[in-house]
C-alpha cells in the first residue's frame, strides 16, 4: 500500500464521531437498497419457481392434434397429445441442452366430488415415484407407501380440509377427455401434502397411466414434455433450438418468431393463435415449443421494474448522502488547511494532495458500504428463518418462509455507482485543496 493510501486510512481515525456518523449514513443507505432489492427479488423468484413447478419445467414441448368438428359434435378442438416420446427425447439429446432433469405429464381440469361437496382442481398425471416430484412433497398424512392402492391420489391439505377428506377415502373426479367427452373416475386418497403456496392448493396428482385412461390418451403418451434447465436465462435460446430441430426433421411446429411478430408482449398468446383449430387446419401432430417467459412475460417485467425502481431509489439516497459527504470534506479541507500547506511545503505534489482527499473519502464509503452489505445479509438471513403462515403471501414464499436473492452483478454495479458518486462529490474539494498555495495555506488562521 502506498504512502498516500496509508495516510488516507490514518486520517479516518481523526474526527471519529463525524466519520462514524457519515459512515453510518452510507452503510444505512446501502443496507436499505441491498436488503429491499434482495427481499423483493426473492419474492419474485419464489413466485417464478412456483409457476415453473406448476408448468413442470422451464421449456415445454407439447403435442397438439386438431380434432375436427365432426368428431367433437361442435367446434373443432385441440387435443394435447404426444405419442412419440422417443422422438422428443432424441431431439432434446441432439440439441445438446444443459438441463437439470426432464419430465412429462398429462393434465386434466375438472371437479373433485366427495359426499356432495365439490372442488375445482387440476389433476396432474405423473410418475408418482419420480424423485424430483417426491422431493417436492411434504406429506401431512399417508405417503408413497400407499401408491400400490387402486388409482392412488395425492391432494393438498387445503383441498382435503375443504372436502373433509382423509387418507383412504374414495373420491370421484369428473372431467372431459381430449376429444371433449365427459368422463368420470374414482380415486383413493393415498397421501395428503402440505400446501405451501397458492397454486399447490389447487393441484392433485395421480399415476399418469390412470389419468391417461381417463383422458383417452394412449398408455405411452402424455400431454407435455418438460425440461428444467440449469440456467433459466437460456430458456428462449433452448426453445428456439428445439423448434429449429423439429422443423428440420420435417414435423409441424409452432414458430416463436412469428408469435413475437403477432404478440410482441406475449409470445405465448402468439403461439396460441397458431394453434387455433377454427382458423388453422393441420393433420397429425403439431408441436408447440414454449418457455416460461413466453407464458408469463409479466413476471420478467416485474423483475425488471423492481431493479429499475431500486436503482432509482439507490441513486436518490446516494445523492443525498454524497451532498453530505461533499459538505463534510469542505469542512475537512478548512480544518486541515495549514496541514495541507505544511505537506505541500515539504514536497507533496498537487496530485498527491488531491489523491489524499479522494482516497480518504473512497475508503470511508467503501468500508461503510461493505458493512451495510453484511448487515443486509444478516437481517435477510434472520427473516428467512421466520415461518410465515399466510395464504395471501403464500405465492411469494418458499416452504412457508421468505427468501432473499442477491445478485453479485447487481451488488457490484451498485458498489461501482457508489464509488463514482463518491469521487464526483469530493472531486471539487480535492481539486481546491490541491490548488492551495503552500505559503498562503501556512499563514491561514483557522
Amino acid at each position: 500500500m502506498g504512502a498516500i493510501s496509508k495516510l488516507a486510512l490514518k486520517n479516518l481515525s481523526r474526527q471519529k464521531k463525524r466519520n462514524v456518523v457519515l459512515g453510518l449514513a452510507v452503510a444505512f443507505g446501502f443496507f436499505v437498497i441491498t436488503g429491499v432489492d434482495g427481499f423483493i427479488s426473492g419474492m419474485v423468484n419464489n413466485l417464478e419457481e412456483q409457476i415453473t413447478q406448476l408448468l413442470g419445467g422451464t421449456v415445454l414441448i407439447q403435442g397438439c392434434q386438431r380434432i375436427p368438428s365432426e368428431l367433437t359434435g361442435g367446434k373443432p378442438q385441440v387435443a394435447a397429445l404426444v405419442e412419440d416420446d422417443a422422438y422428443i427425447r432424441d431431439v432434446v439429446e441432439k440439441t445438446n441442452i444443459d438441463y437439470d432433469y426432464v419430465s412429462y405429464y398429462s393434465l386434466a381440469t375438472g371437479q373433485l366430488i366427495f359426499e356432495g361437496k365439490k372442488s375445482l382442481i387440476e389433476v396432474y398425471g405423473r410418475d408418482l415415484y419420480d424423485k424430483h416430484l417426491l422431493d417436492s412433497f411434504q406429506f401431512v398424512s399417508g405417503g408413497s407407501e400407499n401408491y400400490q392402492w387402486e388409482n392412488p391420489f395425492v391432494i393438498s391439505d387445503s383441498t382435503a380440509k375443504s372436502l373433509n377428506l382423509e387418507v383412504g377415502d374414495k373420491v370421484t373426479f369428473t372431467c372431459s377427455t381430449i376429444y371433449g367427452q365427459n368422463n368420470v373416475e374414482d380415486f383413493t386418497v393415498a397421501g395428503i401434502i402440505k400446501s405451501n403456496n397458492f397454486f399447490g392448493s389447487m393441484m392433485g396428482y395421480t399415476d399418469i397411466k390412470v389419468l391417461n385412461k381417463l383422458l383417452g390418451i394412449p398408455d405411452a403418451g402424455y400431454s407435455t414434455f418438460t425440461i428444467h434447465l440449469k440456467n433459466k436465462n437460456k430458456q428462449a435460446l433452448t426453445a428456439n433450438q428445439i423448434q429449429q430441430k423439429i422443423a428440420e426433421d420435417g414435423h409441424l411446429v409452432t414458430d416463436r418468431t412469428e408469435a413475437f411478430k403477432t404478440n410482441p408482449k406475449n409470445i405465448g398468446k402468439g403461439i396460441e393463435k397458431q394453434l387455433d383449430p377454427v382458423k388453422v387446419e393441420w393433420e397429425g401432430t403439431k408441436y408447440a415449443v414454449e418457455c416460461f417467459n413466453d407464458e408469463l412475460p409479466a413476471i420478467q417485467s416485474v423483475f425488471f421494474y423492481v431493479h429499475v425502481i431500486m436503482t432509482v431509489i439507490l441513486i436518490v439516497m446516494l445523492v443525498i448522502v454524497m451532498i453530505g459527504l461533499s459538505n463534510t470534506y469542505r469542512m475537512v479541507m478548512y480544518e486541515r488547511i495549514r496541514e495541507i500547506g505544511t505537506m505541500r511545503a515539504i514536497g507533496m505534489t498537487r496530485d498527491d494532495t488531491k489523491d489524499l482527499f479522494l482516497r480518504e473519502a473512497l475508503f470511508l464509503t467503501s468500508i461503510a458500504a461493505l458493512i451495510g452489505l453484511v448487515i443486509a445479509i444478516i437481517v435477510l438471513s434472520i427473516l428467512s428463518l421466520i415461518p410465515i403462515n399466510s395464504d395471501a403471501l403464500s405465492m411469494f414464499l418458499n416452504n412457508g418462509h421468505f427468501t432473499y436473492k442477491l445478485s453479485a452483478v447487481t451488488i457490484i454495479l451498485q458498489y461501482a455507482l457508489l464509488i463514482v458518486l463518491t469521487l464526483l462529490s469530493v472531486d471539487f474539494v480535492a481539486r481546491k485543496a490541491a490548488s492551495l498555495n503552500p505559503a498562503v495555506a501556512l499563514r491561514t488562521i483557522k
